[in-house]
C-alpha cells in the first residue's frame, strides 16, 4: 500500500513537470520584401492610436509611435488643442527619431527616412534591423511556414 502510494505520488509530481505553462501564442504576419518598400506613405488627417509606443517632440510637433504601424504626427502649436494632421504609415515600426525635417523610422528590418515637408520617403537601407520579436518576455509561438522573400511586419497574439 506504501509503495503504491509513492509510485503514484511520484507519477503525479513528474507529470506535472510535463504540462506547459499556458502562455499565449503568437503568429506572425509576413509581407513581402516587394510590398514593404512600397508601404510607408503619409495619410492625412486623424487615425485613433491604439497601441502606442515612443513619443518624440520638435518644435510644435509631437510624433507618437502607433507600434507596428506607423507613427502619428500632432501639430501643438496650440497645446490646449492639439490637431492630429496625419500618420505616417509603416508597417514593422517600433521606434523612430527626428532630425531637422528628417523622420527616420524603421520599416521592419529597413531603415527608412521620410521628408516631412514632402511626404515622402528620402531613403532606405535594407537589412539594418532584425525582425521584430513576439512581444512580452515570452517567445513561444506556434510553427509557422516562412514563405519565401517575406519579412515578419507584426505579431499577433490570440
Amino acid at each position: 500500500m506504501k509503495k503504491r502510494f509513492l509510485f503514484f505520488a511520484l507519477v503525479a509530481f513528474v507529470g506535472t513537470a510535463f504540462i506547459p505553462e499556458r502562455t499565449p501564442a503568437c503568429l506572425p504576419v509576413f509581407m513581402s520584401r516587394e510590398t514593404l518598400e512600397q508601404s510607408v506613405r503619409y495619410i492625412p488627417g486623424a487615425r485613433d492610436m491604439i497601441r502606442t509606443g515612443k513619443i518624440y517632440y520638435r518644435g510644435s510637433c509631437i510624433y507618437v509611435n502607433e507600434r507596428y504601424k506607423g507613427v502619428h504626427i500632432i501639430n501643438n502649436a496650440n497645446p490646449a488643442h492639439p490637431v492630429n494632421e496625419g500618420f505616417v504609415l509603416a508597417p514593422g515600426c517600433i521606434d523612430m527619431a527626428v532630425k531637422g525635417n528628417i523622420l527616420y523610422l524603421d520599416n521592419a528590418v529597413d531603415l527608412v527616412s521620410f521628408d516631412l515637408e514632402r511626404k515622402e520617403v528620402t531613403k532606405r537601407i535594407r537589412n539594418v534591423f532584425p525582425e521584430p520579436l513576439p512581444p512580452g518576455d515570452f517567445y513561444y509561438y506556434r510553427y509557422f511556414h516562412r514563405p519565401a522573400g517575406y519579412i515578419i511586419v507584426e505579431w499577433k497574439e490570440y
